[in-house]
């Protein structure tokens, strides 16, 4: 009998050994999605296909990686705000144009799009190490540029993204005037036992039960919990209170952490926000209030050089005049479930390229381009 039991504890105790070592040795297909399922790694559309004016940028990071951005202006004199946006997780900088393109409309900025190492046409590999130092070359790049103001420019971070973004610009007390983050996690540690809730006593940040054994083993912890709390810049903090993905009681962390040492920082909650369409579903609130935020710390030095030509976008007009018809996105969910389990979450990201909802851009010349809006709206039962 004694003989049996002790086969069962060795099986099953091999059987978590197993999972582990799997769980380890593929955290970053976990952590890093610079592919969606069905997808190429290439861009389906350019910034042309929206006729905006745009400059291929190639950089190199600091370890020799060739890294490829976009640098979309208003138009070629813009000196308005400019913002450095570090994308989700999930797909690449061209899944985020129809976003872009209404960004640089409502805040008349421009808008430097950067893609990661191993994402779009980037080479290389993602890893945190590696990411933070594609963010540092895209700064550098921009901060050396004699077409823009740069003492205007504002780091913008979404998920992933925020982590990049807050790292970035605490790094750059001189470089970046101001921070917004955008549902944001407050470390990977803390997200894998949201999403891997086996895994939470084992994994976690300094504020997490458990003896967290794990947490030597994770190569892209993504502490933005740490980092917030030494940013001395101004920071807007956006959260989607319908968030799929992240439980906005991470935003509010992340808020209360900068908030103790920084008086320059402000929350601000949508209701209907989901992870990815808070942008959407906040309608003219949320470009409001995003445009406030720069115009309170990203304006211009001189106030009376708005007099003069080119010194700003909201002086100019657009190169093409657009129309956009956003419908509202299908039903809502009923209650948010978080995705909690390693074939739940492989099937959400499988499912994150079925459903998707159009809209379709009229240009002045009745021409009309179809883009697909990357929609996280699947609840968990359907995803099981």
């Amino acid at each position: 009998m004694v003989s049996y039991v002790n086969a069962l504890l060795y099986g099953v105790g091999g059987l978590v050994v197993a999972g582990m070592a799997l769980l380890v040795a593929l955290q970053e297909r976990l952590v890093y999605v610079p592919v969606l399922p069905g997808l190429t790694k290439s861009y389906p559309i350019t910034p042309a296909r929206l006729r905006l004016p745009y400059e291929d940028v190639w950089l190199q990071s600091s370890d020799g990686v060739r890294l490829h951005a976009w640098f979309i202006k208003l138009f070629p004199d813009c000196r308005g705000p400019t913002l450095l946006f570090f994308q989700e997780n999930a797909g690449n900088i061209a899944h985020r144009l129809d976003m872009v393109r209404i960004m640089l409309q409502r805040l008349q900025c421009n808008v430097f799009m950067l893609s990661y190492r191993g994402y779009g046409a980037s080479d290389g590999f993602p890893s945190q190490h590696g990411i933070t130092k594609d963010a540092q070359a895209a700064l550098d790049h921009l901060s050396q540029r004699t077409d823009i103001d740069t003492s205007r420019i504002v780091v913008f971070g979404r998920s992933l993204g925020g982590a990049v973004g807050a790292v970035v610009t605490k790094n750059n007390p001189d470089k970046v005037a101001a921070l917004i983050l955008e549902n944001t996690f407050t470390s990977i540690l803390d997200l894998a036992g949201v999403l891997f809730p086996f895994l939470k006593w084992f994994i976690g940040s300094s504020g997490a039960k458990g003896p967290k054994v794990l947490n030597f083993l994770v190569r892209s912890p993504w502490n933005t919990i740490d980092v917030v709390g030494e940013i001395k810049q101004p920071i807007l903090f956006i959260s989607g209170l319908q968030d799929e993905m992240i439980p906005p009681s991470q935003m509010q962390m992340l808020y209360a952490k900068a908030a103790a040492r920084n008086r320059q920082c402000v929350l601000v909650e949508f209701p209907d926000g989901m992870h990815m369409d808070t942008w959407h579903s906040g309608g003219d609130r949320y470009w409001r209030t995003v445009k406030e935020f720069l115009l309170q710390h990203a304006s211009e030095r001189n106030e009376s050089s708005k007099s003069d030509t080119g010194a700003s976008c909201s002086s100019q007009k657009h190169f093409v005049r657009r129309s956009c018809h956003f419908p509202r996105p299908a039903a809502k969910m009923q209650k948010k479930k978080y995705v909690k389990y390693p074939l739940v979450y492989n099937s959400f990201l499988r499912h994150l390229t079925q459903l998707t909802t159009s809209f379709t851009i009229r240009e002045d010349f009745n021409h009309e381009i179809t883009l697909f809006r990357f929609a996280k709206q699947l609840p968990v039962k359907d995803a099981i």
